[in-house]
């Protein structure tokens, strides 16, 4: 039976609720869930490691396309990985123009279909480049003639094959052609709520940036997935051996490299410099007992104090300047 208060008890507890004591809330509030939002029509499928490895992988992809497009069209062409993000398919079919150059293609062994979009301001500028052309005109969309289509897919289907070497370090794969489609909206190959990986890339040609993307259904490489966040972590961290780590300082010890001390500084007229004589001295812009500058190669790297080592001159490095680690972080 539960405990029967008496009358002194219930007072007590009362006045103690009336003067702030005691907070009613603590007694009686109990753990709540913590809760959160989850849309199941946009489910999570791709991790955060998963996106990463997409993410590296196509760092690959982006340099052997630019390579290739370089030769290509024999103009400079630097490409980029914009964003890697997931989204529905539907949200992709919507976010790319009308008309565009829409690759459909399977990459062996994964087992179902990927796309590939290179933009109408890519394409056009390709070829107009190819047809002897500048390609430095911004060039209006219009439609893309039979002929464009066709060389613009011996392209697309070239810069395919480089995603046989950006997976190399995941699984080897093959690029295999399905069809090409102008129209997105004509492009209804899975659900519209299907979540895909949109990797967004960037490819400036002649100072004209135009985009290409590549869609990357999670059911297509769900067979796999696992091997994305394994392959990852394992090379994420690369270990070097204490024997390597000896060849590469005594490689590095036999680099000779140019080191001076700047004493310091002045300017004095021609004439002055011409009628020096053994023992004359000249006024630096440099105290005594201030620190120096050491350089290598003609770039300051150390704070030295001078002095002598036995009958030797020397110098002792009191300081490090940290910008070049600051440059290259």
């Amino acid at each position: 039976m539960p405990e029967v208060l008496s009358q002194n008890e219930i007072d007590a507890l009362l006045t103690a609720l009336s003067s702030g004591e005691v907070n009613i809330d603590e007694n009686t509030s109990e753990d709540k869930h913590k809760v959160r939002k989850y849309d199941f029509k946009r489910p999570n499928k791709f991790s955060k490691e998963h996106i990463r490895t997409l993410e590296r992988v196509h760092d690959n992809f982006v340099r052997i396309a630019s390579n290739y497009l370089s030769a290509h069209l024999r103009s400079s062409v630097q490409m980029k990985v914009i964003s890697v993000e997931q989204i529905t398919f539907e949200e992709f079919i919507h976010s790319i123009p009308n008309p565009t150059i829409l690759i459909t293609f399977y990459l062996d062994p994964f087992p179902g279909i990927m796309l590939f979009e290179t933009g109408p301001q890519f394409v056009l500028q390709v070829i107009d480049i190819l047809f002897g052309g500048k390609g430095e005109n911004i060039i209006k969309t219009r439609e893309f003639t039979e002929i464009e289509k066709n060389i613009i897919k011996k392209i697309d289907l070239k810069l395919l094959e480089g995603l046989k070497i950006a997976w190399e370090d995941i699984m080897d794969v093959n690029a295999r052609f399905e069809s090409l489609e102008t129209n997105p909206a004509l492009n209804q190959v899975m659900a519209p709520n299907e979540p895909v990986a949109l990797i967004t890339m960037s490819a400036d040609i002649n100072n004209n940036q135009s985009f290409m993307n590549m869609c990357i259904p999670y059911i297509s490489v769900e067979k796999y997935i696992d091997k994305f966040v394994i392959q990852y972590r394992n090379q994420s961290s690369p270990t070097v051996s204490s024997e390597n780590k000896k060849n590469i300082e005594s490689d590095i010890s036999d680099v000779k490299v140019d080191a001076c001390v700047e004493l310091g500084t002045t300017n004095i007229k021609i004439k002055d410099f011409i009628n020096l004589n053994i023992g004359d001295c000249i006024k630096l812009n440099t105290k005594v007992g201030e620190t120096l500058d050491l350089c290598i190669e003609g770039e300051p790297h150390y704070k030295v104090s001078p002095g002598k080592i036995g009958k030797k001159i020397g110098a002792q490095i009191v300081e490090i300047y940290s910008k070049d680690v600051d440059n290259h972080e």
